[in-house]
């Protein structure tokens, strides 16, 4: 029998990859066991693949079922969203393979008692400080967008940014004004990679805590605890400055900031951490589980990586 040529694939860790990867106007495929990016003309742009958290794919993309098939086994984020990251339509990744981590946040999330200690640790993180004593998670919502939309006002006036107030249509992306589209394509690079590192983790997307009701409900959750550490005060800076193209000044400094602050590196552990704060066990195996049929030799990636 003879030996394969090529090793099998490795998921790298999140914590050791790219952040995030824009495409646009362009055919994603596997040409000559390369990831590469078509253009019109015929031109390949090859893109490390295994080594990029998220890659999200703007208006103008198509992906081939050999990119897809390859990027679900090297565990990089798929992520279609409108121009510039003002909405998100879908995304795929191989996540959800640790099925007793979404028990464990389902449970968390369905106790009244231990969503409210998750939230206070969300908060406590987001701005540094215990939130108020005897406030439920409505009352910490309300508190938090009040804070929030200080901080707003704060950032735009250290900017000399002209402000009125958070707001962007999502139907028309040219409609919003030049903070707020700032805003909004830091925002998307930040979520993007939140989401890739829930995955990985084994963690659902749409079980959050603060935010309900969404598919990326705890995308949120994780992401606004980073937002003004990282990327608010690029999409101020920038917007501050007026560019010709904001869009993708905010990207190539957001992509910057994740490398200088090690954020990919810190986002699982912030998961457990907020997480553990509702001090719940979590569900034991069920007596009727089966097994893993044929084991990894070793650990492959993240939790949530299938190997």
């Amino acid at each position: 029998m003879t030996e394969p040529i090529l090793p099998p694939l490795k998921p790298i860790p999140i914590k050791d990859r790219i952040s995030v990867v824009y495409v646009e106007k362009g055919n994603l495929d596997v040409l000559d066991g390369a990831f590469v990016v078509v253009d019109v003309t015929g031109v390949r742009t090859h893109i490390p693949v295994g080594s990029v958290a998220c890659l999200m794919l703007e208006p103008g993309t198509r992906v081939s079922h050999a990119a897809v098939t390859l990027a679900s086994r090297v565990g990089c984020l798929l992520v279609w969203i409108g121009e510039a990251g003002v909405r998100l339509y879908a995304s795929g990744q191989p996540g959800g393979a640790r099925a007793d981590r979404l028990l464990y946040q389902a449970k968390l999330a369905l106790d009244d008692t231990a969503r409210l200690k998750v939230v206070r640790k969300m908060y406590e993180l987001r701005f540094g400080e215990k939130p108020p004593e005897r406030r439920s998670v409505e009352q910490l919502r309300g508190i938090e967008g009040a804070r929030v939309r200080k901080m707003y006002e704060l950032l735009a006036r250290q900017y000399r940014v002209p402000w009125v107030r958070r707001n962007y249509d999502h139907s028309s992306w040219g409609s919003g004004d030049g903070p707020n589209r700032c805003l909004s394509s830091a925002t998307a690079c930040l979520y993007g990679i939140c989401e890739a590192a829930i995955l990985a983790a084994g963690y659902a997307p749409a079980v959050g805590f603060i935010h309900t009701g969404k598919p990326q409900s705890f995308v949120y959750d994780i992401g606004d605890i980073f937002k003004f550490d990282t990327v608010v005060p690029v999409a101020f800076r920038i917007a501050g400055r007026n560019p010709a193209n904001p869009e993708r000044e905010v990207r190539l400094v957001c992509r910057d900031a994740f490398r200088q602050n090690g954020l990919l590196k810190r986002i699982i552990p912030t998961i457990e951490q907020v997480l553990a704060a509702g001090e719940l066990q979590p569900p034991r195996p069920h007596e009727e589980a089966v097994e893993v049929a044929i084991p990894n030799k070793e650990q492959m990636g993240d939790a949530g990586h299938r190997g």
